[in-house]
């Protein structure tokens, strides 16, 4: 038996990057993978390629921070054959911008993406969870920026300092249900965004008191592991992946 076998899971904004190889591994675990990435050609490729590797792996296209669509998202993972067990609310966006002059479609934006699509994806997986009475997990992608200041980060910073909040928070609501949340914390990551900046591994070796910028599969190892059996009574806290960053804080 795998670890994740007989389970449905639903990874948002997983067309590459982090949320691929959580999927992709989810996947590989047994089981059955609800891919999501609002671009459509990213999320069919990455699903055809989580399949080919013999995981089962459906890619559902749309805009996740839209309720109507996670509402559908949701409704077509329940169709699958198991039950809806792990929800990872990956999907998120990075926009930059000095704070003086941070525009309103800005910040509408950043908090609709990473504050309500992940709040309401929540929401309706937590209520199908809670009338299955079978339990599950829910994680939140959260960021080292919501612990450590960044400049021309402000925005973004404040939404993945709310979803450690959510996290906790929702404990109150969700433990009795025996629905465990929780959050994750990446740091510096080589991802194929972050390798677009020639010199992002040079700089981020050095202000890695681990030496290296994390990969993918070591990120992707702590949100297993936060939404399998094996964390079953870890539920209200933040695991921060950052190979020591946050605790001496050099600045990039």
């Amino acid at each position: 038996m795998k670890l994740f076998d007989q389970q449905i899971a639903i990874v948002t904004g997983a067309g590459k990057g982090i949320g691929y190889e959580i999927a992709r591994q989810l996947a590989l675990g047994g089981a059955t993978v609800i891919l999501n990435d609002i671009d459509a050609l990213l999320c069919v490729e990455a699903a055809e390629r989580i399949s080919g590797e013999g995981g089962k792996c459906f890619g559902i296209v749309g805009d996740c921070s839209d309720r109507a669509f996670i509402n559908e998202m949701v409704a077509i993972a329940e169709k699958q054959k198991g039950r809806l067990q792990v929800v990872i609310a990956n999907a998120g966006i990075t926009l930059f911008g000095d704070f003086f002059h941070y525009t309103p479609e800005s910040f509408d934006r950043v908090l609709k993406v990473n504050l309500a699509g992940s709040f309401f994806l929540a929401q309706e997986s937590a209520r199908r969870m809670r009338d299955h009475k079978s339990g599950g997990s829910i994680l939140f992608m959260s960021s080292v920026t919501g612990h450590q200041a960044h400049k021309d980060l402000a925005a973004y910073g404040m939404t993945k300092a709310a979803l450690e909040m959510l996290a906790k928070n929702l404990v109150i609501e969700l433990s009795p249900f025996g629905i465990t949340v929780n959050a994750l914390a990446p740091g510096a990551t080589l991802t194929e965004r972050t390798m677009e900046d020639p010199a992002y591994r040079a700089v981020w070796s050095k202000l890695t008191p681990m030496g290296k910028p994390a990969d993918t599969r070591e990120v992707a190892d702590a949100a297993l592991f936060l939404v399998s059996p094996l964390s079953k009574h870890i539920t209200g806290q933040t695991l921060v992946i950052d190979g020591g960053w946050t605790s001496v804080s050099p600045n990039p």
